[in-house]
């Protein structure tokens, strides 16, 4: 088995927000698989155990570029905050995203190939970037991107510079201004339900059908009768139901009017979005956690052998 570490349990409480206790039994269970011991946590804790899930530890800045129907959103990551306050991290930040939308890049590599110059540095964007980080002093790197041009109305919303949003739409510019600050807040997975993905949505009946088997351990251990299979069954499916509708933009509570969902809000307002997308910076990274109780044992015991 898996030796579990301090650092182990610290990086699945910061991730679930459980007790350190529960972290620790959970990643026991799971033979030290950080993703199975979420899952775990979620079906004994409910929710609760998910809802740090999208903190993100790596640092950066997204930016957008919007011209007509063209656009462009971009994550651009470096190693600490300080940088994404440095005035030349973001003038590149911002060309990379104006270089995306105007010359449609097939990828990172072929954006870094773009002419541009900068800070005295160039003649390309890899030529800027290069020469970025021997200027400030800390790696930097254009992790993705997305051009926009298929022909609908783009409009964008950033939240500081950690959460960039666009929506692609027909109609309102104001209602869907509106949706994009909704998404940047409410941060769905999908437009509809019929577009969250298949795994998701069985990651998720697997958690429901998990807690309902430690509702009837619960039970059992209490002396009541289990309920039927098919009540469980339907519990299962609600869960499932439930979830759908939390993260598919269109059934959610509009935020500015939680009275209405966004799909109502944008029928009354004669617009539609065709589709979106979100950056959160660092979304899906893992920043090295240290174990900091092994790294000053290790300290004390060199000390030790120089003494």
């Amino acid at each position: 088995m898996a030796a579990i570490t301090a650092s182990m349990v610290a990086e699945l409480r910061a991730k679930t927000d459980a007790p350190m206790m529960e972290c620790k039994k959970a990643l026991t269970e799971a033979e030290g698989n950080l993703e199975k011991a979420e899952e775990l946590l979620r079906i004994k804790l409910g929710n609760k155990a998910g809802k740090a899930a999208s903190r993100v530890t790596a640092e950066g800045v997204v930016a957008a570029s919007i011209d007509g129907s063209t656009g462009a959103l971009l994550e651009v990551n470096c190693e600490t905050d300080f940088v994404t306050k440095n005035d030349s991290f973001l003038a590149l930040a911002k060309a990379a995203a104006e270089l995306i939308a105007k010359n449609d890049p097939a990828d990172v590599a072929a954006l870094g190939a773009l002419p541009h110059s900068q800070d005295g540095f160039g003649p390309t964007l890899e030529d800027v970037r290069k020469g970025l980080i021997g200027k400030i002093g800390e790696n930097m790197s254009f992790r993705r991107f997305k051009r926009f041009g298929g022909g609908s109305k783009l409009v964008s919303y950033l939240h500081g510079t950690r959460i960039g949003v666009v929506v692609e739409f027909e109609g309102d510019e104001v209602a869907a201004k509106d949706v994009a600050m909704h998404i940047a807040a409410m941060k769905p997975v999908a437009l509809s339900s019929s577009d969250v993905p298949a795994e998701m949505i069985e990651k998720e009946r697997a958690v429901a059908a998990g807690k309902a088997e430690e509702d009837r351990k619960t039970a059992e251990a209490a002396g009541k009768p289990a309920q039927p299979p098919e009540i469980v069954a339907k519990r299962i499916e609600g869960g499932v139901q439930k979830y759908l509708k939390e993260v598919s933009l269109l059934n959610q509570a509009f935020v500015k009017n939680d009275k209405q969902t966004v799909e109502q809000m944008l029928k009354a307002a004669g617009t539609t979005v065709k589709g979106f997308t979100l950056y959160v910076v660092g979304e899906g990274i893992e920043k090295k956690v240290d174990d900091f109780a092994a790294e000053v044992a290790a300290q004390v015991a060199a000390a030790k052998q120089s003494a």
